[in-house]
């Protein structure tokens, strides 16, 4: 068998295989909110056309940034704070999302992406509430011991009275 038939073999090999993918993105806060979908839209039918079969999807929302992000816009540097953060999960073979990779490349509003490889099951994180502690009416609860200050006899309103003349004279 010739080293050639061996890469065709191969490239046919990743053709039929299909992965299950994730896209995470920003797209630029300069687009509109109601110009969003558009943007989605475009990378949705990417997926589509490249024949992808879609498994769950987050819709974008505007963010604060973790450090500010730089990017080409209209030929000029910008410097992004804010942005809007959306995922798509999606199955297709290695090809076809080497080309989905390549169309959020060359797309002006999408300022930052990631394709990873990745599993079917539900994988956001959980978060758990903090278990509590179950008190008895049997347990005793600890006590701090209280101060001398506190264990002294009660003081008289006129002493409180010279007291405070006592600080304000001064």
């Amino acid at each position: 068998m010739a080293e050639s038939e061996v890469i065709e073999r191969a490239e046919e090999a990743a053709e039929t295989v299909s992965r299950i993918y994730e896209i995470g993105y920003h797209i630029s806060p300069s687009v509109k909110e109601e110009d969003l979908d558009t943007v989605i839209g475009g990378i949705r039918s990417a997926i589509e056309k490249e024949g992808g079969s879609f498994i769950a999807e987050g819709a974008p929302s505007l963010m604060r940034l973790s450090y500010a992000i730089e990017a080409r816009e209209a030929g000029k540097k910008v410097d992004y704070d804010r942005g809007y953060f959306g995922w798509i999960k999606f199955e297709s073979s290695v090809p076809a999302a080497t080309a989905i990779e390549d169309v959020l490349r060359r797309s002006p509003e999408v300022f930052r992406f990631i394709v990873f490889r990745t599993v079917r099951e539900d994988t956001r994180a959980k978060f758990k509430a903090p278990t509590l502690r179950e008190v008895k009416r049997t347990d005793t609860l600890k006590t701090t011991p209280r101060r001398a200050e506190e264990n002294a006899a009660p003081v008289s309103e006129e002493d409180l009275d010279k007291a405070l003349q006592d600080i304000t004279a001064d």
